[in-house]
């Protein structure tokens, strides 16, 4: 498949067929991480890490796949580049397309790295946006594959919100990879109508389903993966702690929750988690709420069932394979 020179910028960009094989050359990339196998494939390029939102793991995955594939990595934050302020999107995706051989995004609007990738000539991918996290949703399928061994009827439910960024691209990654997928959170906090239509049928097409319910008991004996993120995400206003703390309580994964589900159902989180209070915000929400443990509890998550940093590492794997077959050369 010819990936050589295309943007990364959310699944449902991507055929079911090419996402599959994203998964397998991640694979291999782990397999060479782990057994010392050098594959500095590519000593002569630069790409270049744009940052409106900071992060741990995007941040130190994009940088180590770099380094491992032989690229020379610039990171820019918030405050180290002109792009928005004193300088167009497209008048900066142009410059950096002279300078760098990839561009990677992660901020705010899905327009951005929609315009980026309109104006650069050089791959841009997307690291996060409100809308979509699609090198999330490829790692957390590598790490569902690799516990269960395959993906062929499996389901994955979402608690919580719904339509954030994170949920959105799980749905399409289950949609595209013939998963089931639940989505349980408020009806207030439901998926996009226009995605949701989208995601269903490319669902029908790969013999899966797409259910949205505010009932828990849809996952029961049902759920192989019972997933959630934090209540309100990076970027929105703090004052709305109260009002998703009441609309999302109920769904809050408990060991109760994971048992509802089965006794082989597995718990994933893209962190980072408010599982306790070893956290400046964690401390903050419990001071004014009175709540320590938030979209999860610190049972469910330091549990067997737990595999949130399995999921962790294996966003440096998939990233690489994005990096690799998008740089690599035409065969």
């Amino acid at each position: 498949m010819d990936f050589t020179g295309r943007d990364f910028l959310q699944i449902l960009d991507f055929s079911s067929d090419e996402l599959r094989y994203m998964l397998e050359v991640a694979k291999i990339f782990k397999n060479y991480k782990k057994t010392g196998q050098s594959h500095k494939y590519f000593p002569d390029k630069n790409i270049v890490l744009l940052f409106e939102k900071t992060s741990t793991r995007t941040r130190c995955s994009f940088e180590v796949a770099g380094h491992d594939l032989g690229i020379g990595v610039t990171y820019l934050d918030p405050t180290g580049s002109q792009m928005g302020h004193k300088e167009s999107i497209a008048d900066t995706a142009q410059v950096l397309a002279k300078l760098y051989d990839g561009i990677e995004y992660r901020g705010f609007a899905q327009k951005t790295v929609n315009d980026l990738a309109k104006y650069s000539s050089v791959p841009v991918w997307n690291g996060l946006t409100d809308y979509c996290h699609p090198t999330q949703a490829l790692a957390d399928f590598m790490t569902i594959e690799e516990y269960f061994g395959s993906l062929s009827g499996l389901t994955v439910a979402y608690l919580g919100d719904t339509r954030n960024n994170v949920a959105n691209s799980l749905m399409a990654m289950s949609a595209k990879m013939g998963v089931n997928y639940i989505a349980c959170g408020p009806t207030a906090l439901k998926p996009d109508s226009g995605l949701l239509k989208k995601c269903q049928a490319v669902a029908a097409e790969n013999g899966s389903t797409i259910t949205i319910t505010s009932d828990l008991q849809a996952l029961s004996d049902t759920a192989d993966v019972v997933y959630t993120d934090v209540w309100l995400s990076m970027g929105e206003d703090k004052s709305k702690w109260g009002e998703r703390i009441k609309q999302l309580k109920p769904y809050q994964v408990t060991m109760k929750v994971m048992d509802l589900a089965k006794p082989t159902t597995i718990f994933m989180h893209p962190l980072p988690s408010f599982h306790d209070l070893e956290t400046a915000v964690g401390r903050d929400v419990y001071e004014e709420y009175g709540l320590n443990e938030l979209e999860v509890t610190n049972e469910v998550f330091t549990s067997e069932r737990s595999l949130v940093f399995e999921e962790a590492e294996n966003r440096m794997h998939t990233i690489k394979a994005i990096i690799y077959l998008t740089l690599k050369d035409k065969e």
